[in-house]
C-alpha cells in the first residue's frame, strides 16, 4: 500500500506540516517517491505517526518520542528504561500539578482584590500585581 501525504494526513489526524517536520527530524523515515515525486508513505507510517500522535497527546516532548522510539525499533533489549523514563515523565506530571495549583491559588487571591466595577487607578488587582501581594498568601 502506497499513500500520499494528504492521505496519511487523513488517516492520522496529523496535519501535512507536522508530517513533514517529523520527516526532518527524523521521527518518522523518508517515504519513497513516485515517478511524479509525490511522497508515497506506507503501513508503518501510518502505525509509526499513531504511536508519535499518542505519545505528545501524553505530554511528551519530541525528543521523549524519539527516545522511546529507540526502544520501539530495538525489540529484543529490556524495557527497565523505558519503566524508568515513563516514571520520570510521572514525576514531572505531578510537580507540574503542583505548580498549576500553585498558580491557580495565586489566581484566586489576585482576583479577590477586586470584587466590583472601580477605576483602574482603584483596581486591587492591578494594585497586586503591582506589589506581588497576591503571592502572600
Amino acid at each position: 500500500m502506497n499513500i500520499k501525504i494528504g492521505e496519511l494526513a487523513k488517516r492520522t489526524d496529523c496535519s501535512i506540516q507536522t508530517i513533514r517536520f517529523y520527516e526532518k527530524e527524523g521521527v518518522i523515515p523518508a517515504p519513497t517517491r513516485s515517478d511524479g515525486n509525490y511522497r508515497l508513505y506506507n503501513e508503518d507510517h501510518i502505525e509509526r505517526l499513531r504511536f508519535i500522535r499518542h505519545c505528545r497527546m501524553l505530554d511528551m516532548t519530541l525528543s521523549d518520542v524519539s527516545t522511546l522510539l529507540k526502544y520501539r525499533d530495538t525489540p529484543n533489549t529490556g524495557c527497565e528504561e523505558v519503566n524508568v523514563f515513563l516514571d520520570q515523565h510521572i514525576d514531572a506530571v505531578q510537580t507540574r500539578l503542583e505548580e498549576l495549583a500553585q498558580l491557580k491559588q495565586h489566581l484566586l487571591t489576585l482576583r479577590r482584590q477586586c470584587n466590583q466595577p472601580v477605576s483602574a487607578a482603584s483596581c486591587g488587582i492591578l494594585r497586586a500585581l503591582s506589589d506581588c501581594s497576591c503571592h502572600t498568601n
